[in-house]
Parts: C-alpha cells; structure tokens; sequence
C-alpha cells in the first residue's frame, strides 16, 4: 500500500515541531516502510517548502501562510490542493483531528482521522469553555472521514460521541514503540528517592497536584527529589505566560530546594533521566494516551499514573504500574513512599510493565492492525 498522513509535527532534524503525536506517527510509518509499503508525510505549518526522501518514505514540507482574512480556510484549501497534487498512487490519506485541519478539503483519496487529541475532546476533559470556531472546524473534518481511529477505547469512545459519531466507524489501536529503542539492562541501578515527570508544563498534565504531592512528599520523606522535563507553557485558566513561575509559587521551601526543572532536552537525554528515575509520576488530567507514561514503562520504570479513562488500557493497578486520581495527593503520597521503601515491589512493578508493553504496544505487531484496518476502509 501506500498510505499518507497528515500531521503538524514530526521528529526530524528537518522538520520544526515535534510531540507526543509526532513520535507516534514516526514509529508507525517507519514500521510501514521497514515492511515495503510506501509512504508520504505531508507536514503543514512549517517555514518553508521542501521535498525529501528517506528509507522509503517521501516528506512534503508545506510552509506556513499568512492571508489579510480568511487564513482559517484558504491555507486548509492550500493544503489541499498539494495533496490533490502530490496524492497520486496513494491509497489512503491519515489526519489529526486537532483544530479540524481538514474541515473545507474535498479528497478524492479515502480519508482515516486519528483520535490525537481534538480541542472538543480536550476541554470536554477539562470541563473548560470551548471556541465556537474551534468546535466547528473540528465537526466539519470529521464528517469528511471514511473511518476512526483511537488510540484508547476511552478517548475513541468520548470523541465519538462528542461528534455524533456512530461507534461502528471506530477502531482501537494502541500507539506502538519501536522496543529496541527502549532497553534498559540494569534496572536496578537508578537514583533513590527521585521522581520524575515529562511533558509540557501545563495545567492539564497535573502539575499543580504534583507540586502538592511532592509538597506532602518531602515533608515525609526529605531524601526526596522531583525533576520536570518539557517545555513551559502559558496558563489558559489565568492567562499567566508561564506556568513554571505559577508552579513556584504552589511550592513549599523544603520541595523547591528539591525540585529541579530542565526544561527540553534531547530525547536521548530523556531516556539517560528516565532510567536514572526511582519512580516515573504522571497525574495527568487529560490525554488521549500518554506516550511517556508507556515509555517509561518499557525502560522496566515504576510508573504511578493517572487513574482518569484512558489509563485502563495502560496499566493494570497494583500489577505493573499504580493509578489514582490526579487530586488524591494522599494517596499518592503513600504509594510513593511504599516504592521508596520496598525495592523488590519496584524491581517487579518494572519487569511487569515491560512485559505489557511488549504484549500491547510493540509497533511490531500494532503496525498490521493498522494495515488490516486501512485495507478494510479503501475495500468500502
């Protein structure tokens, strides 16, 4: 086949924005193309065109445009008419549902939207108000597509549902992690008594509830230390155009002199910190999945998760991770300090993860579902 995506971001040295969706996107088609089947990565919003090729898979860099009025919907029609122009031979064309960036393209070519994370979706999570704008771009791509898909059932199910959208166009495929990239032969060696968090710091990854975590946390336990990875953000509910400066202010004496934030770093060096990590601490508030926290459970981590929908195809509480809800500090506090004090239970939690992972998220074995399902919507 030849199959083509859609996408705003992409880890490449050539390429200006990369994410969690990025990667997920990545590991997919390099498994595709490692398998013999073509594929085109149409990445929008970049500064400046550029076409290039690499193992079997063709990168279309489409810049960012700028219009007097209307940029809305003349760039998505610009858009569209490179991939009508660039589409030939392609079977099937996969998008984001993300801001709705195929609202106004007529295709020719069957279209798949993956359920990345919508803005609907995002403040339905956080019970935030929505922009009229945002919602109707994002309704009127999804009415475009032949087919979804979802990377958790419970962010497939919400988003479904949020758009009217009948359950029977929806598949559920896990993200998938290329493993050999992810070995860590020495669990056992890591930093005690060290937490650590990744992503971008806003307020719906829970790091408010974090900060007050580790608040109760280095109280009980002073040996404690927490470190932030991920960019800074503005604050959407105070308007502040940094969220680091709020998390400051949230922190006791005691846990600043204990916390340390480095901002972004190359992903290599995420891994080096990831293993190096006693406890791996995501109190997410609103994900579609969460790459870190499967990440990190393939590096053999303790991982103690968020407990909110999309988590239950994660981990398996007690088993091979720990979830609770991002507001039940105290609870999270004592399964910290259980991991602190009991390395047998941290050494277990960490080899039972990574059997999950290599079960349920190996792009290995993800990739043919995903090629089994394209096939079934170009048959319709």
């Amino acid at each position: 086949m030849h199959i083509a995506y859609l996408t705003p971001e992409y880890p490449h040295k050539k390429i200006s924005n990369a994410g969690g969706m990025g990667t997920s996107i990545k590991n997919l088609v390099e498994a595709l193309a490692a398998i013999g089947h073509k594929t085109s990565v149409f990445v929008y919003g970049q500064k400046e065109d550029g076409v290039f090729e690499e193992a079997n898979i063709t990168f279309h860099l489409i810049a960012q445009k700028t219009y007097r009025l209307g940029g809305f919907y003349f760039y998505r029609k610009h858009l569209e008419r490179y991939i009508k122009d660039n589409s030939k031979g392609i079977d099937v064309l996969e998008a984001p549902d993300w801001t709705g960036i195929t609202a106004f393209m007529n295709l020719k070519t069957p279209l798949v939207i993956r359920f990345h994370g919508s803005d609907t979706y995002f403040c339905h999570i956080e019970n935030r108000p929505q922009k009229w704008k945002n919602r109707f771009f994002e309704k009127n791509a999804v009415k475009k597509a032949s087919a979804f898909i979802a990377p958790t059932h419970y962010a497939g199910e919400v988003s479904m549902r949020l758009f009217d959208l009948p359950l029977d166009r929806l598949k559920v495929i896990h993200y998938g992690l290329q493993l050999e990239n992810f070995q860590n032969n020495q669990p056992e060696n890591y930093i005690p008594y060290t937490l650590l968090n990744i992503g971008t710091l806003i307020r719906k990854k829970g790091v408010f509830q974090l900060i007050e975590i580790f608040n109760k946390l280095v109280e009980l336990e002073p040996k404690s230390s927490l470190i932030f990875i991920g960019g800074d953000s503005g604050d959407v509910l105070t308007g502040a155009t940094s969220t680091w400066e709020l998390m400051k202010r949230k922190m006791t004496a005691n846990a600043a002199a204990r916390i340390s934030y480095l901002g972004k770093i190359p992903y290599d060096d995420v891994q080096a910190q990831m293993k190096k990590a006693h406890v791996c601490v995501f109190p997410s508030l609103a994900e579609t999945l969460g790459m870190v926290t499967i990440e990190s459970m393939a590096l053999k981590k303790a991982v103690v998760n968020t407990n909110i929908g999309w988590a239950q195809d994660l981990i398996d509480h007690g088993v091979d991770g720990f979830m609770h809800h991002p507001d039940h500090t105290d609870v999270y506090v004592a399964t910290l300090q259980h991991l602190f004090k009991d390395q047998e239970l941290v050494k277990k939690i960490g080899q039972a993860a990574r059997v999950k992972i290599e079960a349920r998220f190996d792009i290995n074995k993800i990739v043919g579902q995903n090629l089994e399902y394209y096939k079934s919507v170009c048959s319709q």
